[in-house]
Order: structure tokens, then sequence, then C-alpha cells
């Protein structure tokens, strides 16, 4: 067959030395088949988190909106983010337009090429024997499968990108704990060090896991090893503080207000909004706490179970089982050096997700799944290699009896699978039980039996996923489970009671209309303003309306909060100023300031609706009250396509 290719084609395909055959075609259709999983229909879900989506429209039309991060090309205010993460999809956008596909492309390739890194980092870590590619190819398996990152892959948040760059900072860590090679680990603080550019602080979480594994294992004397890491911490430092250096010395009247800080300071919101406030719920401008369920038990939950942990129990137990396998290996064994790794990431990010007390979502957990589906892989490979079939047919007991409780939380969603996986768990648990007295190609085919039933439940809730569309800012993977609630509403996103409403008297404004909080599988409903974390979808009539003479204005409209002003963004093609930032809590920009931008005719129209104040914070900024009680005092209100506009050129 290969003999009919160009040779580029037969080379790729043709084996390394000492693999088999096999090894090479069976990588590429795993990678295919990741591709087709997150690609298939990923225009049906429109512009995913429209919040981003309007900030990669504006990247794609302003070099300084790109380099900023800001939601709207006129550079009123940046996303809450740092903007790593809009990048390559801004990039993509001006090469390809302004579309679903273009923003949401580049996501699904980053998971494609995540499946292709932990591939690479676990067949390293087993010594590139002919053995260690079925359990790579199980770990790739088991991290293109997994619930949430069939999600997230699939959508415009920024985790895509963090969880690519930290799966490749985990290699280099591999490929430099190896031979103690200073360059490796000098790329592996730098990658991670980007991976705050996209996402802040939670790209640190692994740093004293890697930063000990290193210490602990490289095969050189301590003091070159604290030299190296030394190094590589420099590495990070440039690579995470030349965009916020770069910020710091543009002089804030040239640049776009920072987003979700309260005093204009990409500093306080890593380390405020976006670090402590985080953990604690205290964050400034923010929700506060809205998350009761954080505890030790958080990421087997109602919540947080169905997206990430199938393997979960597998992968702590085989965590366990490879150190002990491995404890009497020597200090600079790649085995347990790369079980340490994964473990480490686990364990610290995945102890940070369930005790933190401020906001969380749960598509925040695809961070873990690299490890999860690596643990998997290199626990499978120490299973094989040490004939322990009987721990081995209780690894997958576990792991069907855990997946049978996950599938029983959506009774009504393919009954039939809940007894297939139970059933077919205790079967091919008692054949690797016996495994060692059955001849090489049945246990062979045990275990990759074993392989499937794990893998049954996860590829069920991946390909529901990747059938539905999301959109909105909050998004859950899978069908809809008994008692799972969104963090802003209800199930999968719909509206609900929770502990948010009344953090402050009144909750909920009156008349507040239904769907107008979190995503879930389709969003709220069309039309109307849209809400704090659901983007307007104007009609035509509207859209005409703001369209009319906005050649003659910086921004065509400004909005309450960054989701309002996103849709109608998105929708026109013209910038929108999002008054109060994401939360509309943001002192951006001041009464006094806007009110300066109305008189030098900057703005044309004021959009009303609940926007940002749908839930007042528990801190931060009330200019955004102050604009609206402004606006709606001064000047005169009409009805266009159901959305109440104030022309800002004509006072009352």
């Amino acid at each position: 067959m290969t003999a009919t290719l160009p040779k580029p084609a037969r080379q790729y395909l043709a084996a390394r030395p000492g693999d088999p055959a096999w090894a090479r075609p069976a990588l590429l259709v795993l990678l295919a088949a990741t591709a087709v999983l997150y690609l298939w229909g990923l225009g049906a879900s429109g512009w995913g988190n429209a919040f981003y989506s309007a900030a990669v429209q504006a990247g794609a039309t302003s070099w300084k909106a790109f380099f900023f991060g800001s939601s709207d090309s006129a550079n009123a205010i940046t996303v809450d983010k740092t903007p790593g993460a809009l990048w390559p999809m801004a990039l993509s956008a001006r090469l390809f337009g302004v579309n679903a596909w273009s923003i949401l492309a580049p996501q699904a390739l980053m998971g494609v090429a995540t499946v292709g890194v932990l591939y690479a980092a676990v067949r390293r870590s087993l010594g590139r024997t002919p053995d260690s590619v079925l359990p790579a190819l199980l770990a790739g398996a088991a991290l293109a499968l997994t619930p949430v990152a069939a999600l997230m892959f699939r959508f415009n948040n920024p985790d895509a990108l963090l969880v690519l760059l930290l799966a490749a900072s985990a290699y280099a860590l591999i490929r430099a704990q190896e031979r103690a090679h200073t360059g490796w680990l000098m790329l592996c603080g730098a990658l991670v060090g980007f991976g705050f550019l996209a996402k802040m602080l939670q790209a640190f979480l692994v740093l004293p896991v890697f930063a000990l594994v290193y210490l602990a294992t490289a095969p050189a004397p301590l003091r070159r090893r604290v030299v190296q890491v030394l190094l590589a911490g420099a590495s990070l430092l440039v690579s995470a503080g030349w965009w916020v250096a770069a910020v710091a010395l543009v002089p804030a009247g040239s640049r776009p207000y920072i987003g979700g800080s309260q005093h204009d300071s990409v500093l306080e919101l890593a380390l405020g909004y976006n670090g402590l406030g985080r953990l604690n719920g205290e964050e400034t401008g923010g929700l506060g706490n809205l998350d009761q369920d954080a505890g030790w038990a958080r990421m087997f939950g109602a919540a947080s179970g169905g997206q990430i942990s199938w393997l979960l129990p597998a992968a702590l137990v085989l965590l366990v089982v490879g150190l002990w396998a491995t404890r009497r290996a020597a200090r600079t064994d790649a085995l347990r050096a790369a079980l340490l790794t994964w473990g480490g990431w686990l364990l610290v990010t995945g102890l940070v997700f369930s005790l933190m007390r401020g906001i969380f979502h749960e598509y925040y957990t695809v961070a873990l799944a690299p490890a999860v589906a690596a643990l998997a892989g290199l626990g499978a490979a120490v299973l094989r290699e040490r004939r322990l079939g009987v721990v081995a047919a209780g690894v997958v007991v576990v792991t069907a009896g855990w997946a049978c409780v996950l599938l029983g939380r959506t009774p009504d969603w393919h009954p039939w699978l809940r007894p297939l996986v139970l059933t077919a768990g205790l079967v091919v648990a008692a054949v690797l039980a016996v495994g060692g007295r059955l001849p090489g190609r049945a246990a062979a085919v045990a275990a990759g039996a074993a392989a499937v039933v794990c893998l049954l439940g996860p590829a069920a809730y991946a390909l529901d996923t990747a059938g539905t569309a999301h959109s909105g800012s909050i998004v859950t993977a899978g069908p809809r489970a008994a008692g799972r609630f969104g963090r802003m509403g209800g199930p999968r996103g719909r509206p609900g009671g929770g502990p948010m409403m009344g953090r402050r008297p009144g909750g909920m404004m009156p008349g507040m209309p239904p769907g107008r909080f979190a995503g879930g599988r389709g969003g709220g409903p069309g039309g109307g303003p849209g809400g704090l974390l659901n983007a307007a979808k104007p009609g035509a009539e509207v859209v005409a309306a703001l369209k009319d003479g906005a050649s003659a204005y910086r921004w065509a409209a400004a909005a309450v909060g960054s989701n309002s002003a996103a849709g109608y963004q998105l929708a026109t093609g013209l910038p929108v100023m999002a008054v109060g930032g994401f939360n509309g809590t943001d002192p951006a920009p001041t009464l006094e300031e806007f009110q300066r931008l109305v008189a030098g005719h900057r703005v044309h129209y004021f959009i009303a609706g609940v926007g940002g104040m749908a839930m007042r914070a528990t801190s931060g900024s009330d200019a955004a009250q102050k604009i609206n009680a402004w606006v709606t005092s001064s000047f005169t209100a009409r009805t266009v396509g159901g959305v109440t506009l104030y022309d800002l050129t004509s006072a009352r």
C-alpha cells in the first residue's frame, strides 16, 4: 500500500527502527479520529463564547486590539484575561474572515496537537520500546475521549491553549530529565510562562511539581540541577512577563483599560480577580463565593464528575501501583520521574480545584485531563510489564463501577449503556485475573477489551458533547445529569436557584427574563438585550439602526457588561463599548469619562438592558449604574425590534 504513496508520505509512515510496523499508522489513525471528533459539525456552536469571539473580531480588525486583547476594535477595555489565547484565533480570523469556523477550528487543532504531545511523552517515559506503543495510544485515546476535553477543544475559551502548553511543558520536562538538558528545561519554563498569557496564574499550578521532580530525579550533581531550575525560572519570567512589562510601559491614556481590575492594572488582575480571589472567593469586582460544593469530593460530585472523573479512580490507583513498582529503581529512573510529574500535576491541580472557594466552573477540569490520561497509559504499561493481572482486574472493576455511578446520574440517557459497561467490566476483569495463564495473543485481546470497557462511558459522553451545540460563558459536557447545576444557573445552564441569588438585596433584577445567565448546551433564548453570561442576539431592525450613520462615531453603541456588548458587536461588525467590563463592575469608563465621550459625539447609542447589572457583585465599582441612571434620565428611549435604544446625540 505504501509503495503507491509519495516518497515523503512513505518515509513518515515507515516505522522507526525497533518499532512495530503498525506503530506510526496507528498514531495517525488516533490523530485523525481525534480531528474528526473535534472538528465535525464545529460551526453549530456559532460564536461559542461570544465574549471571546467579540475580542477575536476586534483583534482581527485592529492590531492594537490584538495586542492588548481588547473587547472592541476602538479599544475601550480588554477582556478579563491576558490575551495569549486570543492570538491564534484572531490570526485565523484575519486569514479566513470572522466566522465560527475560523474562531473554533484553532481550538480543535490544539486538541489534536495535545493528544500527539501526550502520546510522545508517554512513549518517551517508557523508553520508546515496542511495548510502549499501546500504552501511549491508550493515553492519547483517553485524553481525546475525556468529555470535558471534547467540550473545550471545540470551544473558544482560553483552556484549550493552556492545556496544550502545559502538556508540551511536561514533555519538555521529561526530555530534560533524561540527560539533565538545560535547553529542554528552559523550554519547559518558557511554555509554562506563555501559559500565563493564556490563563494567568492557573498555568503556575504545575510549577512546584515540575521543579521538585527535576531537582529530585535529573542525572546531574545537585548544584547543576539548582542552577538549571533557576535558569528555567528566568525563562518563565521572560515568557510570562514581557507582555506585562509592555502594558506597564504604555501610558494608560494610550491603551485600553485592563478589564477585571479596579485600578487598570494587569498585576491586580492576575493576583486579585484571577488569582487569590478565585481561591478565597473575595475577588474585587467579582460575584463573590458562588460555589458551595467546594470540598475533597468536588471532582467526583454531580457537577464535575461526568466531566473528568471517569478514569480518575483508576489514575490514582495506578499512580500508587507505579510508584510502588519503581520504589527500588535508581534516583534518575525515567518512569518514576514521569509518574511523579503527571501524578503531582493531578494531585496539586485537583486539590486546588476541589478546595477553591471562589468562582469555579466545571470546564476548568480540562486541565486535569492530560495527567489522568498519562497515568492511565503509564499504569497500564506497569501492569503489563509486572504481570499484575489481579491488580488490573481490580482497576477495571473500579473503573466500570464508577462509570455505572456516573451513568446513573443520567438514567434516561441510553439506559442500556450502564448494564453493558458493568457486565463487560466484570467479564473482562475475570479474564484479566487469570491472564497469566492465557497465551500471549489472548492476553493482548483481554487487555484491549479492558481499555474499551474503561473508555466506553467517557466516549459516549464525548460523542454526545461533540454532537451538541454549546454557547454562552458557562458550558458543560455530556447529557444533563441529575443534580448538576451550573454555577450561574440551573441544570445545563438553564435558569434556576443557587447560592448566588440574593448576594445583595434583591438578587436578580425585577422582571429579569429567563435564560440570561449560563450558556449550557445552547444558550438562552435569542433576541433581547442579553445578560451577564449570555450574549444578545439582536434582530435585523436593531442591526440596521446601529449601522445607520455608524461611521461618524468611534463606538456604534455602548452596553453594560461585556456579553451584552459582544452580541451587538458580532452582529454588526462595529465596535460596541462594554461599560463596566465583564461583570459591569469595572470603573471603565467613569460617569465623567462617558459624559465627555458623549459630548464629543464618540458614542451613538446606549443599549438598555440588564447587562452586567443582572446580579450585583459583592464589591467593585458602581460606575456602570451611574452611567445607566444618567442616560435614562437625560435621553429619550425608543424601542427597535424589542430593544430599548437611547440616541446619545439627542438629549431630552
